[in-house]
This record gives structure tokens, C-alpha cells and sequence, in this order.
């Protein structure tokens, strides 16, 4: 009788994982599908092992938390990460190149960079046991998009240096996928090893999908032509106009990855078939929301910066990064079974943000206002002049051959209606130039959106 009452025990709790009620391909269970209260309790444990490494072996965080009176030990609560300063782009610079390492130089096994487009690049390195943890995330994303062994990925995601292209790799080779390392350009060759290869799963930035979407179309390429079933995209921002014109142009879903070369690189967040945010690996990474302005942290449901704590990282444990990326944070089961929290897809940033007249705008409302907009392709760019004292917003945007085509009365009517969308969107009137289609250039990584010529002045 006691066997028999034992048995049933056990039985209910087999059967009791919330993440056996739901269908989706989940890559770790256990990680994935904990309650609220255990992922706390993780956390707050990994949370107090990595702000002690940082102090013990970091002489950068040694002195910033000493010279502000705290120590590893005032961390008690989760709460209380709120006690210790952020992280920033300048002080990654501060100390580089390996000022950051909390390992001896030769325990890194590989090192990567951002671009350094706006300063020194920030270098960011990882142990043995870093690279295992950043192809567990990325395993964990992929199977989100459904990718199993029998795929075969076509990553365009740029290797060397940039962290995109081997994030996605090493993910894939963990899941036992077969990964195509093309890298980004040859576009062209692209298209032909899509079809030839037969290509399963395509990985680029949103910019280039629409430009490999165009290409495709010129070789004569239709969807019935290829065996895609998923789109892995990132790296720059979009809108959801955007996601839906790469879906019908493919004929497939497109799921978000997203990641930071200061973090660990592509992996800290990916969205599941639901599309309704990115799920947070949570035992890795700590997300705060805060006010970009008063660095107030906000609650559950509101808009901010996401700031970003590494829970396990060995070889470079970053506490509080201000990441400048603007989203929310929604907590609460997914569709798809998953318990971690969720951000919504990156919406703006608070650093490259736009000041035209006093009013703060991002590139993604005018975006979002130009694809609604029939006719319109999606490839545009935003100029900010100041030839007087007061700066002008033009846009530059490319229709498609049939419009450009049209009588001057009737391009007149669209560049109107444009310029009527964009100010409804972000309350200003704004210089619309349509131009002639493939006018403006096209990017193999991520577009060149904005030209602010006023920091020439």
C-alpha cells in the first residue's frame, strides 16, 4: 500500500512540470519552466557569488565599491542589487583591453570587441566555461524557433571580431544542427546556397533580410522554391511592419534574438513561437527596467532602460550595464509554457535617440509610420540639418518602380501623405524626398539609418 501511495506521489509529480501541459520544443526544462519563487531564490545565490568575483578579482569594481562604502556582503535581497552603481560603455573603455578579466589572461580562450565605431572598442572575454554557457542560451533560443538536429542554418550574422555570428554557431552546433558560416555579403551566393542547400533556418538582421528578400525576388526565387520554416533575426532595431513584410516575403515566421557583446553577445533574450517578447534567461542574467533620467528603477509593465547584471559569467562579470536599449519587462507564464520573464522588442534607445526641436524622436516611428504606407519600400534614411538656427528633419524614402513611374500629381499625393503619417507619429512636420528604388544604399549588416549632419557644425 505504501509503494502503491508512494508511486502516485511521484507520478503527480512527473506529471506536474508546467511545461509538459504546452507543445513547444523546450531545450531545458528545468531552467526554463521554474516557478517565480525558485528563480528568486537562484538568482538572489548567483547574484551574491558574482558581485563577490567582481570584488575579489576585478580591481575595477573593488575600488568603485569600496570608494562607496559598500561590499559583497550588503547584498541580502534582490533588492539590493539597487545599492551598487551601473556599469557603463565609458568605464568598459576605462580599463581596456582586459581590465575587466576576472580570470588570469590565459584562462581566456576567446576574446571578442564591439564595433568602436564611437570610441574604443569594449572588449569582452570568456573562459571555457563562458563559451558553454553562451551555446546554452543559444541553444535554448534556437529550439524557441524550433531547430533540432536535423536543420541545417544559414548564419549571415558576421563572425570575427563581432560576437553575432559565433553566438548563433555555437548555439547550433550544441543542438547538433549543421551551420553554414556564410557570413554577411555575397549576396547573391546567399540566395543560391539557400536553394541548393536547402537552407532551413536564416539568421541575418532585419536591414539585410529585406535587402536578401529583394535579391531573391530578381533571381526569381518564390518561397516554394526553398525549405525555410523559421527566421532567427537582430542586432538593430525594428518594427513589427517591418517583421511582417520579411514573414510574406519568406513565407515564414520571424522570431527576435537579442544580446550584447558587453553581456555575452546574441543569447541573453530570444522570442518563442508565441512573438509576444523575448524570454530572459533569467538563471544567467539579472534585467532591471530604470528611468534612462532619474536611474530610478522601474516596476513590472513599465517602459525604460534595460540594465542587464551576468549571474554566471566566469571570465567577465559585469554588474548593472546600462545597456541604453529602451523596453519592459512582463512577467508571467508564456503561451508556449515558458516562466521567464519577457522584454518586448527593443523600441528605441535613450543614447542615439533623436532631438529634432526639443522633441525626442527614434528612427523606428518614422519607420513605423513608412510602412503603412502602400507602395513605400522599406529602405529610407533620416537627415537632421541645421542650416539656420533651428534643425530640419528630412526623409528620404524609396518608392517602388510603379510609383516612381507615376505622374508628378500623383507622387506629390504620396509624399504628402508621408509627411502627414510621420507628423502624426511623432509631432513634427518633417522634409519628405521620395527617391528613385535601389537609391539607397543597402547594408549587409546593420543599416545606416540617421545622418545627423549638425555635429558637423
Amino acid at each position: 500500500m505504501l509503494i502503491i501511495l508512494i508511486s502516485k506521489i511521484i507520478g503527480r509529480m512527473i506529471t506536474r512540470s508546467p511545461c509538459k501541459e504546452f507543445d513547444s520544443m523546450i531545450w531545458n526544462e528545468k531552467a526554463e519552466c521554474m516557478s517565480r519563487d525558485e528563480i528568486e531564490e537562484l538568482q538572489l545565490n548567483r547574484l551574491q557569488d558574482v558581485v563577490q568575483r567582481a570584488f575579489d578579482h576585478v580591481p575595477y569594481y573593488n575600488q568603485k565599491f569600496t570608494a562607496l562604502g559598500l561590499s559583497p556582503e550588503d547584498i541580502q535581497s534582490l533588492d539590493d542589487i539597487n545599492k551598487f552603481p551601473f556599469t557603463t560603455k565609458d568605464d568598459l573603455r576605462e580599463v581596456y583591453p582586459f581590465g575587466m578579466f576576472a580570470v588570469p589572461r590565459k584562462e581566456i580562450i576567446e576574446v571578442h570587441t564591439s564595433s568602436g565605431t564611437t570610441g574604443k572598442p569594449v572588449v569582452s572575454g570568456y573562459t571555457k566555461k563562458d563559451l558553454e554557457l553562451w551555446s546554452e542560451v543559444m541553444a535554448r533560443g534556437l529550439t524557441m524557433m524550433d531547430v533540432n538536429e536535423d536543420d541545417i542554418i544559414q548564419n549571415t550574422h558576421g563572425y570575427g571580431l563581432f560576437t553575432g555570428g559565433f553566438g548563433v554557431h555555437y548555439g547550433a552546433q550544441k543542438i547538433g544542427a549543421t551551420v553554414i558560416p556564410i557570413s554577411t555579403g555575397q549576396t547573391r551566393r546567399q540566395i543560391e546556397i539557400m536553394k541548393d542547400f536547402q537552407t532551413t533556418i536564416m539568421i541575418f538582421t532585419p536591414s539585410y533580410g529585406l535587402y536578401l528578400a529583394e535579391v531573391a525576388h530578381e533571381e526569381g526565387l518564390t518561397t516554394e522554391d526553398t525549405s525555410l520554416k523559421a527566421i532567427g533575426f537582430g542586432a538593430e532595431m525594428w518594427t513589427s511592419q517591418m517583421r511582417k513584410e520579411i514573414e510574406r516575403r519568406f513565407g515564414v515566421k520571424a522570431q527576435n534574438i537579442y544580446g550584447l557583446t558587453e553581456i555575452i553577445g546574441p543569447g541573453v533574450a530570444v522570442e518563442c513561437q508565441e512573438q509576444r517578447g523575448l524570454h530572459v534567461f533569467e538563471d544567467h542574467f539579472y534585467p532591471e527596467i530604470i528611468d534612462p533620467n532619474s536611474t530610478q528603477v522601474l516596476g513590472a509593465d513599465e517602459t525604460g532602460e534595460l540594465v542587464l547584471t551576468t549571474l554566471t559569467r566566469e571570465g567577465m562579470p559585469i554588474i548593472r550595464f546600462r545597456t541604453k536599449d529602451i523596453t519592459t519587462l512582463r512577467y508571467g507564464r508564456c503561451g508556449c509554457g515558458r516562466s521567464l520573464v519577457k522584454m518586448d522588442r527593443i523600441t528605441g534607445r535613450s543614447d542615439d535617440m533623436l532631438k529634432v526641436r526639443g522633441v525626442a524622436v527614434f528612427p523606428s516611428q518614422i519607420e513605423k509610420a513608412l510602412l503603412k504606407i502602400e507602395g513605400v519600400q522599406p529602405h529610407y534614411q533620416i537627415i537632421v540639418n541645421r542650416p539656420h538656427l533651428m534643425d530640419e528633419l528630412e526623409v528620404r524614402v524609396e518608392t517602388s518602380p510603379e510609383i516612381f513611374s507615376d505622374e508628378v500629381k500623383e507622387m506629390v499625393g504620396i509624399k504628402n501623405k508621408i509627411e502627414d503619417y510621420i507628423q502624426n507619429e511623432i509631432g513634427l512636420k518633417v522634409k519628405v524626398n521620395l527617391v528613385e528604388p535601389k537609391s539607397i544604399p543597402r547594408s549587409e549588416g546593420k543599416a545606416v539609418r540617421v545622418i545627423d549632419n549638425r555635429e558637423l557644425h
